[in-house]
């Protein structure tokens, strides 16, 4: 009973009226922010039942039996994006039987050929301390990625080809990744040229190797990059697959667009950080832009032109951009990137966008997720203010229409330890 107390307490606070647990679901009276052609709607309601969103509009009518959540205007969201991490697949860096981002080719068992049919999501654990950190934020899913290097410069691996992985849901399921997310990941710059025979040229000489090798039919022949299970996984991408190209300088940019476009891919560009100086060259190829655009310092020669009006001269150009910090750990500050875009020119529906539907788009999903529209996942945030401002909480979060209790490892130790200290304090 004091169970169901406290429970009834808690759904009060919230809001929440009815019965806890429902399959469907009215928030109602919110400020909508669809991400979509509808715009941003006062006062609406939107109805979740068995998971999706079946209906936006006004004065909407729920079930007897449905949970109501009285929004009382606050904003209403979709999910959020965390965008490229490795949430799930690495838990502490320092300790290795943690960590499975990356294969090492010189690690015993091992050779030097390359491995596109290593699959990160394999690798995924739900459960992991990370996932609720990034949900009380307002994170709903985000995308699995391989090892970075020096920051967010690059992949570590013994390979140009980093592997394969996917978008994952956060909300705890063991079969979390999402249908149609699936892409490739390859190193170029001067971080790939050190695995290229030490020069930039090099890589698109391998690359050119392995797509031969994809394309090839026969036995294996000694000295090949890719096993017959490599050849396999590849033959996809080149067939108009999404590949992730982490690149960060202008002509590299280039480059990589045209050797993608003219082997069947579908590149994304990740990094960009000089992205700006080929915007219209980007955007008359529609290609996507996966940023950091807090980037403003030229961490290295690939990175001389960074500046933080990127994302804003790449969105006026015409370019789909997305935010990413690329770090698991705080890819619950994704909106404070979102926020600092706009402080450098980015519109705030175009910074919304970019944390939700735009990574939702790349990734081949923008049919089912990233929007607030009938027929969508219903992954939604309700939040105390302005989500791109620091101040604000995440009151509510749904993922697939299911609340999601906004506790983690940190909000625990927070809780066990604020009444000894209070304590200590009246002391």
């Amino acid at each position: 009973m004091k169970l169901l107390t406290l429970a009834s307490v808690m759904a009060a606070s919230m809001g929440i009226t009815s019965t806890l647990g429902a399959s469907e679901l009215l928030v109602r009276g919110a400020t909508v922010y669809t991400v979509s052609s509808q715009g941003t709607l006062k006062n609406a309601d939107v109805l979740v039942r068995d998971g999706l969103i079946v209906a936006v509009g006004t004065s909407l009518p729920a079930s007897a039996g449905a949970t109501i959540v009285e929004a009382k205007g606050r904003p209403l969201t979709p999910g959020l994006c965390g965008g490229l991490t490795a949430i799930g697949i690495e838990e502490v860096s320092q300790e290795p039987s943690t960590v499975d981002t990356t294969i090492s080719q010189s690690a015993p068992g091992w050779n030097q050929q390359w491995r596109p049919e290593t699959d990160l999501t394999l690798a995924f654990n739900p459960r992991s301390a990370l996932v609720p950190v990034a949900r009380v934020e307002g994170v709903t899913w985000t995308v699995l990625a391989p090892g970075l290097g020096d920051g967010d410069s690059g992949i570590v691996a013994d390979s140009i080809i980093g592997g394969q992985s996917a978008a994952v849901s956060l909300d705890g399921r063991f079969d979390a990744v999402l249908q149609g997310s699936r892409v490739l990941y390859v190193q170029m710059g001067s971080a790939g040229a050190k695995l290229a025979g030490g020069t930039r040229a090099g890589e698109y000489v391998l690359l050119d190797q392995a797509i031969r090798e994809a394309r090839a039919q026969g036995a294996i022949a000694p000295g090949s990059l890719l096993h017959a299970a490599g050849r396999e996984a590849l033959r996809p991408y080149l067939a108009g697959g999404r590949v992730i190209f982490q690149v960060d300088r202008a002509a590299d940019i280039l480059r990589v667009v045209a050797f993608a476009k003219r082997n069947g891919m579908s590149p994304v560009i990740s990094g960009g950080t000089e992205a700006w100086v080929v915007a219209k060259e980007l955007a008359q190829a529609d290609v996507p832009v996966i940023l950091n655009p807090l980037d403003d310092l030229p961490a290295d020669f690939d990175r001389l032109a960074a500046t933080l009006d990127n994302a804003a001269r790449l969105q006026r150009a015409g370019v789909r951009i997305a935010f990413s910090g690329g770090d698991a750990r705080n890819a619950r500050l994704v909106r404070q990137l979102a926020g600092n875009a706009v402080a450098h020119g980015v519109p705030w529906d175009a910074a919304l966008a970019a944390i939700t539907a735009n990574p939702a788009d790349i990734l081949g999903m923008g049919a089912t997720r990233g929007h607030i529209a009938a027929g969508q996942a219903a992954d939604l945030v309700l939040w105390s203010a302005d989500p791109l401002e620091v101040s604000t909480l995440a009151d509510q979060v749904w993922i697939a229409g299911r609340p999601v209790a906004l506790q983690s490892r940190q909000t625990e130790l927070r809780d066990r330890y604020i009444g000894p200290l209070k304590l200590h304090q009246a002391r």
